[in-house]
């Protein structure tokens, strides 16, 4: 080969490799809202779908897919499977070991957490990896919160520059290769600093600071327990049990106070803490509301609330039609740091649907110092 002809050669792989690099969509990250295409909505070209199944890696718009991914829609499906899809039209699946990413525009060092529908359509152990670069979490998608396909998870990463590679993958490896999570309605929220608290010693007490809720689907978020969590999608607070809590609006559920509550779900799987400063030897008072979110959960509710030798239990009694109960805990400080945690003494179900978990309410979280 002579010299020319190498230097054309050199060329033509560098053009190639060029255009290899520039087809990978690069979308800007949203402060608040959808991912673009974030819900499906905006499938392949017919030309790129084999049956369900996605042919060719940047086929999805704003995607890029590894392994089989399939294209659906909600409703019956060959086999006899059914696919609710509560939100819109469009899915996508994820096969055995496969994954979809999306390359986002991000402010470096900035907090950001991710709301997005996922559910199981095979076996009760699918495990799904959320990851943002090199920081992710498996999550366990077993039990089903809502009887609607709707399950709803939010999980936190920090930026560490400013191009964030976020990917859903499935790790599972089943006898049928298409089994694996439905995944819908993906959303980012740029997660700002806590204010300083004034007039009370609890961060995000009133929970009014939290992850991208959906406007218009009735499911609330679900925050999944703090071992999964590098950075807390709840800012202030840490999800420290082994069944997540949810995170609910009062646009569909009956809220205590303002906009935003906690539902602890998953019974004594199911509880919220928060570490605050505290003086050694002084008293202090710590209020809160418990309440049912107005969601057919109903029976005798208990919440446990725990602050450092000090406990209460306080009983509301729920019809599933909204209500609330005030509390109180007067506790002494024993040290420069105090625990202070919440969680459900009893497990209860929707009165309509016995597979739909729920509980009690917790809002309103309030700290001062004794007079």
């Amino acid at each position: 080969m002579t010299s020319f002809h190498s230097l054309c050669f050199v060329l033509l792989l560098l053009m190639i490799s060029s255009r290899s690099y520039t087809a990978i969509p690069v979308s800007t990250a949203p402060s608040d809202g959808l991912l673009p295409n974030g819900h499906f909505e905006e499938g392949p070209k017919q030309p790129n779908l084999k049956d369900t199944v996605i042919i060719g890696k940047y086929s999805l718009p704003k995607w890029v897919k590894k392994g089989l991914v399939q294209f659906l829609s909600g409703g019956p499906q060959p086999g006899g499977f059914y696919f609710a899809v509560p939100r819109g039209v469009h899915a996508v699946r994820l096969g055995n070991n496969a994954s979809l990413s999306q390359f986002l525009r991000v402010k470096k060092g900035t907090y950001y957490s991710l709301t997005f529908s996922a559910t199981r359509t095979c076996v009760l152990d699918e495990v799904l990896t959320v990851s943002a670069d090199d920081v992710w979490t498996n999550l366990s998608i077993q039990t089903l919160f809502t009887s609607n396909g709707g399950d709803t998870y939010a999980w936190a990463f920090e930026a560490t520059s400013d191009t964030v590679k976020v990917t859903f993958y499935n790790s599972g490896d089943q006898e049928n290769s298409l089994c694996g999570p439905l995944l819908d309605a993906i959303a980012i929220k740029e997660m700002k600093p806590l204010p300083k608290p004034i007039g009370n010693l609890m961060k995000n007490g009133n929970f009014e600071i939290g992850p991208h809720v959906f406007e218009n689907y009735s499911t609330g978020v679900l925050l999944p327990p703090h071992s999964l969590d590098v950075v807390s999608p709840l800012p202030g607070w840490i999800i420290e049990s082994l069944k997540p809590v949810k995170y609910i609006d009062s646009k569909h559920f009956f809220v205590p106070s303002k906009s935003f509550a906690v539902e602890l779900v998953g019974g004594r799987e199911s509880a919220i803490a928060q570490i605050v400063r505290t003086i050694p030897n002084k008293s202090y008072i710590l209020t809160f509301t418990i309440g049912d979110a107005k969601n057919g959960c109903n029976g005798s509710m208990v919440v446990e609330a725990f602050a450092a030798k000090e406990t209460i239990k306080v009983r509301h009694e729920s019809h599933g039609k909204g209500g609330f109960t005030h509390a109180n805990l007067t506790f002494k400080a024993i040290s420069e740091t105090t625990r202070i945690t919440f969680w459900s003494a009893h497990y209860h179900t929707n009165i309509d649907d016995v597979s739909h978990l729920c509980g009690p309410v917790l809002d309103d979280v309030r700290l001062v110092l004794a007079p």
